[in-house]
């Protein structure tokens, strides 16, 4: 950490468990899924400071957190969220994703039983 309170924001979002690994924070950072202040960054070495409002775009969310501090270590999660504010707009109540679509079987239970030949006869309207 410099001296003016500047982080490495790979360290940041591995020290405020926004992911598992430093290695994954620089992935995000350098596949440019992070804004700062609005700029998008590609580089894991770009330095952050307290004040900073950090745009990330992860798998089905988007998170916006504003830096209050600077990692020393990554903690427990009480401890982590002290190193931010969450500014994430609340989901809209009709904005809801689809269920996701559950197969018949779980995959590798084997070969299908003939109950579910059946169901799968009725799905595809062949009985």
């Amino acid at each position: 950490m410099g001296a003016d309170g500047r982080q490495r924001i790979d360290k940041w979002l591995f020290f405020a468990r926004v992911v598992k690994s430093r290695s994954l924070a620089a992935r995000l950072a350098q596949a440019g899924r992070v804004r700062v202040n609005r700029n998008k960054i590609d580089q894991a070495a770009h330095q952050v400071r307290p004040g900073d409002v950090l745009t990330i775009t992860l798998d089905r969310r988007i998170l916006v957190y504003r830096i209050l501090a600077p990692g020393e270590r990554r903690g427990p999660a009480d401890e982590a969220r002290l190193l931010y504010e969450d500014l994430t707009p609340p989901a809209r109540p009709g904005s809801a994703e689809p269920p996701a679509l559950r197969p018949l079987r779980e995959p590798g239970a084997g070969r299908p039983t003939k109950k579910d030949r059946r169901a799968l006869d009725r799905w595809r309207g062949e009985e």
